[in-house]
């Protein structure tokens, strides 16, 4: 009895067969190209924070956070999740200017989200979350938590204001 399989059958396990030597092959690319997604591995202690005496100095007290320049005239953005809220709770940035944003979780994981942009980042706690990035279009946008952090979840929020390169003061 010998076996018989359809013609169009075969070219339907031939285009799945193929489907998945090329998803394999696009992996196998990326892996070899050494595309990893970003990581900045910067370990600080969450329970001290807050305090000028804190590891890794006092970047994230609170008389530090906020928006400043560094030696270079680079943007930072620092800031500080903790339940239920962003510290500082706005942040005005010029339009198409880069700035780089460093966030750290004071107390569980939180999430960070700009709808409409680019800014989408994950917040653990004990670790530095940096991302440099640029907002070009003028306006407000909420600063939202997309991380489930306790009962007070959604009333965490902040607002991000885009002005335009004349009008912003440091």
């Amino acid at each position: 009895m010998a076996f018989h399989i359809d013609k169009l059958e075969k070219r339907w396990i031939f285009m799945v067969a193929g489907f998945v030597l090329m998803a394999w092959g696009i992996q196998i690319y990326y892996a070899v190209q050494g595309w990893h997604p970003p990581s900045n591995v910067e370990v600080i202690d969450s329970a001290q924070l807050h305090l000028a005496t804190g590891v890794g100095g006092d970047e994230f007290s609170e008389q530090n956070i906020g928006v400043k320049r560094d030696a270079d005239g680079q943007l930072i953005v620092t800031m500080v999740a903790a339940r239920y809220g962003f510290y500082p709770q706005e942040i005005e940035l010029p339009q198409g200017e880069a700035f780089k944003i460093r966030i750290a979780s004071f107390d569980v994981l939180h999430g960070i989200y700009v709808p409409l942009t680019n800014l989408n980042m994950m917040l653990v706690p004990g670790y530095v979350s940096e991302a440099t990035t640029m907002l070009n279009n003028l306006g407000d946008y909420p600063m939202l938590c997309h991380e489930f952090c306790g009962m007070g979840h959604a009333y965490m929020f902040g607002n991000v204001k885009i002005v335009p390169q004349d009008e912003f003061k440091l």
